[in-house]
């Protein structure tokens, strides 16, 4: 009966969220105490919510002072550079952009923060998404799945739990898989370049100002406003399709409004705003260096190092007190909806686990495996990993279900460096998950319906994974 409820919970939360008959926050508090209720376990409701809460409060106070960090590295210009040359790169051309965004995810992935990718991410590329009238899922599908392959990195998560649940070394977990997902990045450049063409298609030939063109720095991120709003640039349309060319008005101000309902936020920021701060350039990206080797040799926890850090580069960038509350403000909005949603998806996985759910669904999942596909677990747990990875947080899937599953392969010779390895091929689905606390900054930023890039990006999601997989089968990793 837990089994049929839980698959039944998560089914129902999903479906409500998708359709919009629901807000992700209400939907993760009120459907969960509807089930726990249900399974007559309603009295105990409190101490699962508590406990959830209480495991999830160092995630929701890193992301806290993380978009604290990292929003001010953003309005000093930290960022610029690499901006600046993912736009040069991306001139106008939708597919050129589309394929900036995967480059730009995967290369910020490298410090294996998925909060911290997709607020570089989308402050770098919104403004471009915005001015061109480009699709803001494709955006966040795309970095979701590129910053989903990258998460397999040793100080990512994932490789962490699975050498920790299986008593196996990360390296000897990571390193073989590096040419399989090394294809799935190239597999979702490639989803990239299809997501670009038809985006091409749909809006014709775009080309920037010539101004644009001499001078890219012209169109910056900004973070200023606290969602990720960034610069904008005029830009001249010309419509293979015969649509018509149009020219937005000249005024420098003009340019940070798309006439759209949706885009009040939307402001341009000129390389010479105020919050910049160059000649504190290299101190900023020393301290970022040093917060991020923190963060990998393991000195401090996470939470604890981004409170410091947020303090330390608050001090120093803006001295004065008026300053300071000012950049906090303009982040605000973005700590207070990430750090709700948290809380909220704490009650949903407190009463998973509470309940004994997840653990009655994952023995099902285990046993319902013929005894004909023991001698090939490594790809059963490759395919499982797909959907429980995205059902379930990874600790509950690292170590609930990863341990039984070894077991099982290990009863028909299957060695638990090719279970561990298998079980990182759901990672870019992962990433889409409503239990990942990152996500609900991605798709807050870019002002996209979490439904609407659930439907968009579970698909191609899947599909990475299952190339991944593939790829490990062909090169005899798993």
């Amino acid at each position: 009966m837990l089994t049929i409820l839980g698959f039944a919970m998560i089914a129902t939360f999903l479906v409500l969220i998708m359709m919009k008959k629901m807000s992700p926050i209400a939907a993760l508090v009120l459907i969960p105490a509807l089930f726990c209720v249900a399974v007559g376990q309603g009295a105990k409701l409190g101490d699962y919510v508590i406990d959830g809460v209480g495991n999830l409060a160092p995630t929701a106070a890193m992301l806290m002072f993380a978009i604290v960090y990292f929003g001010v590295m953003i309005d000093v210009g930290l960022f610029d550079p690499i901006v600046r040359g993912i736009l040069r790169f991306c001139k106008a051309d939708p597919m050129r952009i589309v394929i900036g965004t995967a480059l730009l995810a995967a290369i910020v992935s490298l410090d294996g923060d998925g909060s911290t990718t997709f607020m570089i991410t989308v402050s770098a590329m919104y403004p471009l998404y915005k001015r061109l009238k480009m699709s803001l899922v494709v955006m966040t599908g795309v970095a979701a799945t590129a910053n989903g392959v990258m998460n397999t990195l040793p100080w990512g998560g994932p490789t962490a739990r699975a050498a920790t649940a299986l008593k196996l070394d990360a390296g000897d977990i990571f390193v073989p898989m590096i040419p399989a997902l090394g294809v799935g990045l190239l597999a979702v450049i490639l989803l990239a370049v299809v997501l670009g063409r038809r985006e091409r298609k749909r809006l014709g030939i775009l080309t920037l100002d010539e101004a644009i063109v001499q001078e890219p720095e012209t169109v910056l991120v900004g973070a200023g406003a606290g969602a990720g709003a960034g610069g904008g640039s005029d830009r001249t349309r010309k419509n293979s399709g015969g649509a018509g060319t149009g020219t937005d008005a000249e005024h420098t101000e003009a340019v940070a409004h798309d006439g759209d309902a949706d885009d009040e936020g939307f402001k341009g920021l000129d390389p010479n705003r105020a919050t910049l701060r160059p000649k504190l350039y290299w101190f900023n990206a020393g301290l970022t260096v040093a917060l991020l080797t923190a963060m990998i040799m393991e000195l401090m926890p996470i939470p604890v190092l981004f409170l410091l850090g947020a303090a330390l580069a608050l001090t120093v960038n803006f001295p004065h007190m008026p300053d300071q509350r000012a950049r906090i403000a303009a982040h605000a909005d973005n700590v207070l909806n990430v750090s709700g949603m948290v809380f909220a998806a704490a009650v949903f996985t407190g009463v998973l686990s509470g309940t004994g759910m997840v653990e009655h669904m994952a023995d099902w999942l285990v046993g319902a495996i013929p005894d004909g596909m023991g001698p090939h677990m490594a790809i059963v747990t490759g395919i499982l990993s797909i959907p429980l990875t995205y059902f379930m947080s990874n600790d509950g899937f690292y170590f609930g279900v990863l341990p039984v599953l070894a077991e099982a392969g290990a009863a028909h010779g299957v060695s638990p460096l090719e279970i561990a390895r298998a079980s990182l091929i759901g990672q870019p689905l992962h990433m889409s998950s409503p239990l990942v606390p990152a996500v609900y900054v991605l798709v807050g930023m870019a002002k996209v319906e979490f439904g609407d890039h659930t439907r968009f990006t579970v698909k191609w999601a899947a599909l990475t994974s299952l190339v991944v997989l593939c790829a490990g089968l062909l090169f005899g990793i798993i």
